[in-house]
């Protein structure tokens, strides 16, 4: 390709050649050139005049930024409006569980002590929250206008605060029921035969030689055949006949409490077997020493005989703070307690 180049200062036309190659390597660096410049422009003139609110500019590009900014305001709205609703459920729910809480650690029988030290456990993490004072930093993040998420998720970390000491207190509650659960089924704290007792524990006259002696249980006089029951959980450690008790069973709970059975006409269970509190293990007779159908009923700590009548108390007791299990025999009566 020829340019031809003239002026009027030069006496004559001078020519440039320029090969096809050449040509569209000045073509490139031009169009290089524009784009460098336009993006200078556009970067130092376009945006400056946006964050300035240039007017002119401003016209330009204010509908589309206005647009921008509607769409972004309707959807903090919607989903400020979304938060606010899980907000309440949440809060409807806490309230549930507090009040379960409340009644759950009133049976479990806690401390005002040990709720307020729960109530300062609580604080103390509230003290941990983004508003609690101190040196803090981190990008800045405006909220929406109204401060309508910030207080929301404000409320969202209190109610999370307050699940937290409530699933605490339930736990510790937890913990002790299932402390006197235990308790209640380990202690011999039921009658093992549902009538009225007979003769009770201390000296009385021998029915059989007239002198005073000392009676070391207690007696329930019933029909030969009537179902006597464990008055405690535990494992049976004898089931034979026992010279003046007749036939006769007893039963460890552990922490050196056994209970006996004595005069039984009949022994359903074996040695080492594991019976449940409210169980049958036997039935009434006559057999042994004795003048007619009863259960003699015996209570020894390390070996040594007990009153009977003051672990059945504290059984009522137990019983009157703690409802049984379904399964499980109710206080005072042939009954059993249903699941609902």
């Amino acid at each position: 390709m020829d340019i031809l180049i003239t002026h009027g200062r030069l006496a004559r036309t001078r020519s440039l050649h320029l090969r096809p190659l050449q040509l569209w390597l000045m073509l490139g660096a031009l169009l290089l050139a524009l784009l460098l410049l336009s993006g200078t422009v556009y970067h130092f003139v376009f945006l400056k005049a946006v964050r300035e609110g240039w007017p002119v500019v401003s016209q330009i590009v204010g509908p589309v930024i206005g647009r921008d900014a509607v769409d972004r305001e309707r959807y903090l709205r919607e989903n400020v409006e979304a938060m606010a609703l899980q907000l309440g459920e949440l809060q409807a729910k806490l309230l549930k569980i507090e009040a379960v809480g409340e009644r759950v650690s009133g049976l479990a029988g806690l401390k005002n002590e040990e709720l307020r030290a729960l109530d300062e456990a609580g604080r103390a993490a509230s003290q941990a929250s983004p508003f609690a004072s101190g040196p803090g930093g981190g990008p800045f993040v405006p909220a929406p206008s109204g401060g309508g998420a910030a207080r929301l998720e404000q409320l969202m970390q209190q109610i999370e605060l307050e699940a937290d000491r409530q699933s605490d207190l339930l736990v510790l509650a937890e913990s002790r029921l299932l402390s006197r659960r235990l308790e209640q089924m380990l202690v011999p704290s039921i009658r093992p035969v549902e009538v009225a007792i007979g003769s009770g524990f201390g000296f009385r006259i021998d029915p059989f030689n007239g002198r005073t002696a000392l009676h070391t249980g207690l007696d329930f006089a019933a029909p030969v055949g009537t179902p006597i029951r464990a008055a405690a959980g535990g494992r049976v450690i004898e089931a034979q006949h026992d010279g003046a008790y007749g036939l006769a069973l007893k039963i460890d709970h552990g922490q050196g409490l056994v209970t006996r059975y004595a005069h039984s006409s009949e022994i359903l269970v074996r040695p080492g077997e594991l019976v449940r509190r409210g169980q049958t293990v036997a039935r009434v007779g006559s057999t042994g020493r004795s003048t007619g159908p009863h259960l003699h009923f015996e209570v020894l700590l390390e070996g040594v005989q007990q009153d009977p009548a003051r672990f059945l108390a504290l059984g009522e007791r137990l019983d009157a703070d703690l409802p049984p299990r379904p399964g499980e025999a109710l206080p005072g009566s042939g009954r059993v307690a249903k699941g609902r």
